[in-house]
């Protein structure tokens, strides 16, 4: 098989700058089993007023990508190389003190579960005014008024009332939109939202989502969004990077990814998530094994052990690993399997199966 001509390796920023753009980061673990390479050489941009959704298995690397974004590895055992970028301003390396501060004016982070995220022993409204006091020179009137506006304006009923509540006094619903007017209360520029809609249900789920992607139109600021579920990120997501053993094995458009993926763990992954528009009776197709140690990924490309097609690239696959390679159009694909033939394999083996 001959190689695909090779446009561009890694993901490289647009014309101009981006308000995120983050090259060739690394965060790696010391234990005392080895060490941990939860993100090995990672490049993506999100643009003003965009959404870049990152999706993978659990141990994929998407979280602890999102607390480097916030500067929120502070561990002696935690090693950061490569670069962050923050509206041109460079964030590996900096003073704390400052990547502190910006946290929250200039970037803020909604957690996966918001009951132990906020404090148990203050009200909502308390920790709302704290953060927005934090960066704003206000009185605590002001503040607190600012606070009820954040609550009703992320729909939470009776908010002059609900900001005296406690977060265990809330629903998992209204805990979340607590946590989303907390992140928004300092308008920031950039919003990660780490699984913002895991253990809800699907209504509630569906309002949070509706919600992201108004407060974007109005504050025009750019979100990533961490899932493992690919629904999610069909919903909102302009740009999509599929996570692997801490590095990205596909990074394109939304469109690019879910009508024509090239990444045989992409396949596997629209594979295996369910389908309102098929028969209840249709199976899904899992993934065969599980995701690979951090601390032994496997040599070559760490996705080789569970690739039903790494027999047809031969040795290659075992011990080279791939580059993130552009095929065109700004779809890039870390894999072995030239273009075309990944191409021929999705429309005629994985697509008629899934679709």
């Amino acid at each position: 098989m001959t190689t695909p001509t090779v446009e561009t390796r890694g993901v490289p920023a647009p014309a101009g700058v981006p308000y995120l753009d983050v090259q060739d980061l690394q965060v790696h673990f010391t234990t005392d089993d080895g060490v941990v390479k939860s993100v090995d050489g990672l490049s993506f941009h999100v643009e003003r007023g965009k959404t870049l959704g990152i999706v993978g298995e659990s141990g994929s690397g998407k979280s602890v990508t999102s607390m480097a974004v916030m500067g929120l590895h502070t561990a002696s055992n935690a090693h950061i190389s490569g670069s962050i970028k923050l509206d041109g301003e460079e964030l590996v390396g900096a003073d704390q003190e400052e990547v502190r501060h910006l946290r929250g004016k200039k970037m803020a982070m909604i957690f996966q579960d918001p009951l132990s995220s906020m404090h148990p022993f203050y009200t909502v409204g308390k920790q709302i005014i704290e953060a927005y006091q934090i960066h704003n020179k206000v009185s605590k009137k002001a503040a607190r008024a600012h606070a009820i506006d954040m609550l009703d304006r992320v729909g939470i009923p009776e908010p002059s009332q609900r900001v005296d509540a406690y977060p265990h006094q809330f629903s998992g619903g209204m805990r979340q939109r607590a946590m989303i007017a907390m992140s928004l209360s300092c308008d920031p520029e950039l919003l990660i939202a780490d699984e913002p809609t895991t253990a809800l249900d699907v209504t509630v789920q569906a309002q949070i989502l509706d919600l992201l992607r108004d407060l974007q139109k109005e504050f025009n600021s750019s979100i990533v969004i961490i899932t493992h579920d690919l629904g999610v990120v069909a919903e909102v997501a302009d740009d999509i990077m599929v996570m692997y053993a801490g590095r990205a094995a596909e990074y394109g458009s939304a469109e690019q990814l879910f009508n024509n993926p090239e990444h045989p763990y992409t396949w596997g992954l629209l594979g295996s998530m369910p389908r309102f528009d098929k028969a209840p009776t249709a199976r899904l197709l899992p993934i065969k094994g599980t995701p690979p140690s951090l601390i032994r990924v496997p040599a070559g490309c760490a996705f080789n052990p569970r690739c039903d097609f790494q027999e047809r690239v031969g040795s290659a696959c075992l011990v080279d690993r791939p580059d993130l390679i552009d095929g065109g159009d700004e779809h890039f694909v870390a894999c072995h399997i030239p273009t075309a033939e990944r191409q021929k394999i999705w429309a005629q083996e994985i697509s008629p199966r899934i679709s």
